[in-house]
């Protein structure tokens, strides 16, 4: 219990800083969200309209400390300001209607990556130097590969040339958002060719290292002694193997699941998916602070909560974990 305090004690003092971080980079860049804005309007902007787009963006002459209090305020409350390019659109209603869309695919995507190449990563270990072994070149070179390259031919191969998928899109443009049977299938099947990007590019890279990890342990003096006790080998293959070979791969695989809100965001650019990635990537085109501001912070949120959930699981699968020093 004491561990996961100190954890949780830890990670508070990361989001602080975090949280501290974002309100200070964007006050200390030249410029201002307003001058931005009016330089897209050409100076169609009335005096009026301009004190009330600065209210609207909390910029304010008051002290840095009541500023810093007033944004924190925001920040419990959800309110991070509003969008230059989406204006006058709040940042907080942006990235709710992006965030299912990358959940659903780089989540679900990183997920079952994970899955198939802890699993295949066991079964390569424990079949090493059998006829197994010449699949590692080819997962080698498919970790090697980067993701906009593979994103790239695919969608030259099977999108361009052979026309099975989509080029780009999350659904049918054409087709009314909602929760039924048609739109479903749209979005399931625009979905099929990023998805299979990710894992492909992905998988290998778990596979790989669970592989050497899982050997690693195999050779172990413990697991020698369960041999020569006589347990069954899937016994010692996931309980006294596998169980003690996974404890690195979960930091990593945290690390990957906390990215998962940033997206894959070539994947997403290249195919025009809905996602955080390809908002970021439009903020950032945009000088679209306000909405990179926010968006910054809901990442590091996110990556700060999966190590988090990650030493959680820890505990359950490291004894040494719960035994005080």
């Amino acid at each position: 219990m004491k561990y996961l305090l100190r954890k949780i004690m830890l990670y508070g003092f990361i989001l602080w800083a975090a949280i501290t971080l974002n309100f200070l980079i964007p006050r200390l860049m030249p410029g201002d969200p307003v001058t931005l804005l009016m330089e897209r309007m050409e100076g169609q902007i009335s005096p009026d309209a301009v004190a009330a787009l600065t209210a609207a963006y909390g910029i304010s002459d008051e002290p840095m400390i009541v500023q810093y209090i007033d944004y924190m305020g925001n920040i419990l409350t959800g309110d991070f300001g509003r969008s230059i390019s989406y204006f006058p659109v709040p940042v907080t209603e942006l990235a709710l209607q992006a965030l299912p869309w990358t959940l659903g695919l780089v989540g679900t995507t990183t997920v079952l990556s994970f899955l198939i190449g802890t699993a295949l990563g066991v079964v390569l270990a424990w079949r090493r130097g059998k006829v197994t072994d010449y699949m590692l070149p080819a997962l080698t070179f498919l970790n090697a590969v980067p993701y906009f390259w593979m994103a790239l031919l695919l969608v030259l191969v099977f999108s361009v040339n052979l026309g099975w998928f989509p080029i780009a899109g999350g659904a049918d443009r054409f087709m009314v958002q909602g929760f039924y049977p048609e739109y479903i299938l749209s979005v399931l099947y625009h979905s099929l060719l990023p998805a299979i990007t990710i894992i492909l590019s992905s998988f290998a890279g778990s596979v790989i290292g669970m592989r050497n990890m899982t050997v690693t342990v195999l050779g172990e003096d413990y697991v020698t002694m369960a041999e020569a006790k006589g347990l069954k080998p899937s016994t010692i293959l996931f309980t006294y193997g596998a169980r003690n070979a996974i404890l690195p791969s979960i930091t990593g695989f945290a690390m990957s699941l906390g990215a998962v809100v940033s997206g894959s965001m070539l994947t997403e650019v290249i195919f025009n998916y809905p996602g955080i990635g390809y908002i970021l990537f439009q903020a950032v085109q945009s000088q679209d602070f306000p909405l990179m501001q926010g968006l910054f912070l809901l990442i590091s949120v996110c990556v700060i909560l999966a190590n988090l959930l990650a030493d959680v699981v820890y505990v359950f699968l490291d004894p040494r974990t719960r035994v005080e020093a």
